[in-house]
């Protein structure tokens, strides 16, 4: 039986998942020749599908989820307002993801590749290792 705990752990995966293959698929986009037209525009379907279909739907219910848990068992402490505010900074790159999935929509991307190798290596994961870290540990 799906507990709510449960639907909010697959929920929350999904979006996280999103979050990191999202920029590789960036990175794959902006390598792309101007003259492969078909490619690009394989990687614009990808790119919308992936955000649209999966990402924005998986933070939406996760964000629910967490909600419910937290009014639910009353979970307070100082350590809550870390996670939360880690959380909103997650909820902020995905939105930024979204910017760029239009900038790439429109042609109107100016960034290499390089640029989003580092995107994709560096924002999200620090963030997901210090959501784990207060959630388990509950250091404050």
């Amino acid at each position: 039986m799906l507990t709510i705990k449960s639907l909010h752990i697959i929920f929350m995966v999904a979006w996280y998942a999103g979050l990191f293959y999202l920029p590789r698929l960036f990175v794959y986009h902006a390598m792309a020749p101007a003259d492969d037209r078909v490619g690009i525009e394989r990687f614009k379907v990808m790119e919308r599908k992936l955000y649209r279909g999966i990402m924005t739907p998986s933070m939406v219910l996760t964000l629910v989820f967490g909600l419910w848990l937290w009014l639910g068992y009353g979970i307070g402490g100082g350590w809550m307002h870390a996670k939360l505010a880690l959380v909103a900074i997650l909820v902020g790159y995905h939105f930024y993801l979204g910017k760029v999935i239009r900038d790439f929509r429109d042609d109107r991307n100016t960034r290499s590749h390089v640029f989003y190798r580092w995107m994709n290596e560096i924002p999200a994961l620090p963030i997901l290792v210090a959501v784990v870290f207060l959630v388990v540990m509950k250091p404050f």
